[in-house]
């Protein structure tokens, strides 16, 4: 199930189903530790001998942000509950606490006792090894803890704090905590290690057609001290202070852009703040920007999404420095710098804390020998993406800095990582991660890498290196047109691969990432290599489903839901489909040409989850959300393309503010 709801403050990321239930908490960096891994914290509700858990096929709910905020709201009732249940949640946006509001409407015209019951289902560390979860009767909380983790629960409302709990394992046949919840009544066990869970319930007395409210709460820190200290907090200042506080930090983080708002249609305007609110969700304050923090993909592959790929995160770094967002590509470019590897590329991806991620990118050749297990695009985007920055933000002090350790070891390595006697790139993992050659988007991202890097010598006064990384940059540049443009289509390849003997041979594949030939300004819009290549693109792509969009590639296996190639290239991806709406807004000389564009932002913005998530990709049949949800790079996409749309339709009709 995608992630509906995700509300963070860059140190603590939590995730909730559209039921609800928490799904992933991720403390102290976003993306790292996750205390759920996927598993459910449910909400259940007894009255009148009834129990139902929230993920009741039953309830009737609706789930969706507050506007221009990150506070959620749920409304949601039950045929065989007489009770209405609204639930709010929202992470501070500086203190480390989920703050949960649920108000309960009797619907009936009788009094009624309400039992209210939340399962903690905590993995502390990510893992159930030795975990401890006991009630404190003292500050009347639950704690849960391992090592530096430590989770508070409790709550309050009009009639008393936590009424019941339970801890118990889940282990060796045993259930858990919440199936002796079902009955209404906890047993009230008060501790135990190993791997546990708890329950805890909270009671309250509804009069006939009334209301009543239970505020509960989540701390979350390194000690016990921290989360006491933060409980002590919440108890003084109130769960609706405090979310009323996140409710006007949001809203004013969002006119901080400067962004206007008010020139979109109304749709369209909510989903650009919503994108950019759920863009800053992902990304850690220490600069990591995580690719996507929904755990359900381990089902498919044991492993996450919830890593820093140097490629993704210039990638989205770009969009919010053109949304204003400057200290926070700040912290993400510091981070790069901490992270280029010696040589002066970087690797596959990494953790948030910095350490290298996981692979599947070999350092052994088909030929056997030795080979760098890189994406080379990952390279040249960072320092484009730099350069970019420097343009919005104007920083060259700080530009200055990373100019010895990460722009000259970075140009200096794309400089040498290249055929001698072609001019291309050598062979590198495409950006896609599945197969290795030489690409056209990896050729554009080097070419425009080299080309900030001489801008950058050239503002430093370091001409030398600024005419070397220069004269590659045209040289690469040249290579594509001998190399990889294919006279015989009319457009570019997707890219070659390097036969044993040295000879390349084409990759004929259409492919949506051909869209960064023009991007990264190695040709503009209009050239008319660019022009053929996006058209083809455009057209070859296309899903031809009541569906649509744009597919990543002929013949895409990933997630794939269909074998009529003709018809369905591919699964549509939203950040594909942006590419194409990109092109078209960069292209575009008249207000109707720029329409194609805002028409592809449109099917964007029509296939977002009711709360605004943006999946990966989308069911070429349904429509339903495939991978993970959020992904952070369609949010970010989504972002830039609609502001490259206000700049692009100012520019035609200047008299627009």
């Amino acid at each position: 199930m995608p992630r509906e709801i995700v509300l963070g403050n860059g140190n603590m990321l939590i995730n909730l189903d559209a039921n609800a239930n928490l799904r992933d908490l991720y403390f102290p960096f976003v993306g790292m530790e996750n205390h759920l891994v996927g598993r459910k914290c449910r909400l259940g509700i007894w009255v009148e001998g009834c129990f139902r858990w929230l993920d009741d096929e039953h309830w009737v709910k609706s789930i969706t942000y507050r506007p221009g905020t990150l506070v959620s709201e749920m409304e949601t009732c039950h045929p065989d509950v007489p009770v209405q249940l609204n639930v709010t949640d929202a992470v501070h946006y500086r203190f480390n606490i989920l703050l949960r509001t649920i108000t309960l409407k009797n619907r009936a015209e009788r009094p009624l006792e309400v039992r209210l019951f939340f399962h903690n289902n905590f993995y502390v560390g990510g893992n159930d090894i030795g975990d401890t979860a006991t009630y404190d009767p003292d500050p009347g909380a639950m704690v849960h803890y391992k090592r530096e983790h430590y989770l508070l629960i409790s709550g309050y409302s009009g009639h008393g704090g936590i009424w019941q709990y339970h801890v118990q394992k889940r282990f060796g046949g045993e259930e858990g905590s919440s199936r002796d919840a079902e009955d209404g009544l906890l047993s009230g066990n008060p501790v135990d290690q190993g791997s546990v869970d708890s329950t805890i319930s909270f009671r309250l007395n509804l009069v006939a057609g009334g209301n009543e409210e239970l505020t509960m709460w989540i701390c979350v820190g390194e000690s016990l001290g921290e989360v006491t200290e933060l409980n002590d907090l919440v108890r003084e200042s109130g769960v609706h202070e405090l979310t009323r506080e996140t409710d006007t930090y949001w809203r004013h983080w969002l006119l901080a852009t400067g962004i206007p708002f008010e020139g979109l249609p109304e749709e369209l305007s909510e989903a650009l703040q919503r994108s950019l609110l759920v863009t800053r969700t992902q990304i850690d304050n220490g600069g990591a920007i995580l690719a996507a923090n929904d755990t359900d993909i381990l089902e498919t592959n044991r492993d996450h999404y919830s890593y820093v790929w140097p490629r993704d995160g210039a990638l989205v770094a770009y969009a919010l420095d053109l949304a204003g967002c400057h200290d926070i590509t700040s912290a993400f470019f510091r981070f790069s710098d901490r992270t280029l590897e010696p040589g002066g590329y970087f690797l596959h991806k990494y953790l948030p804390n910095g350490l290298v991620g996981s692979t599947w990118h070999s350092r052994v050749p088909d030929d056997g020998g030795i080979q760098l297990p890189i994406q080379e695009d990952e390279t040249g985007l960072v320092l484009w993406a730099l350069w970019q920055h420097y343009l919005q933000a104007g920083n060259f002090e700080v530009m200055a800095d990373f100019y010895p350790t990460l722009i000259k070891p970075a140009a200096e390595f794309m400089v040498a990582y290249r055929n001698p006697e072609s001019g291309l790139p050598l062979d590198s993992f495409d950006l896609w991660e599945e197969r290795r050659g030489v690409f056209s988007f990896t050729t554009a991202a080097v070419c425009a890498g080299l080309e900030a890097a001489a801008l950058f010598a050239k503002m430093f006064g370091d001409d030398a290196f600024a005419e070397r990384w220069r004269k590659s940059a045209l040289e690469v540049r040249e290579a594509m047109v001998r190399y990889l443009f294919d006279e015989g289509r009319g457009r570019f390849l997707r890219g070659l691969f390097t036969s044993p003997s040295g000879e390349y041979l084409p990759d004929y594949t259409l492919d949506a990432s051909l869209y960064g030939i023009y991007r990264f300004g190695v040709f503009p819009a209009g050239d008319w290599r660019v022009e053929q290549t996006m058209r083809a693109v455009a057209e070859g792509l296309w899903v031809h489903t009541d569906v649509g969009g744009i597919g990543r590639y002929t013949n895409d296996y990933y997630f794939k839901r269909s074998d009529d190639i003709e018809r369905v290239p591919g699964n549509p991806w939203i950040i594909c489909t942006l590419w194409v709406a990109d092109w078209y807004i960069g292209h575009a000389e008249n207000e109707a040409e720029l329409q194609r564009g805002l028409q592809l932002i449109e099917w964007a913005r029509c296939h977002q989850l009711p709360s605004g998530v943006f999946s990966e990709q989308v069911h070429p049949y349904t429509g339903e959300p495939l991978s993970v949800a959020p992904l952070t790079w369609s949010h970010a996409t989504f972002c830039q393309v609609v502001l490259h749309y206000l700049e692009k339709r100012k520019s035609l009709s200047p008299d627009l503010s």
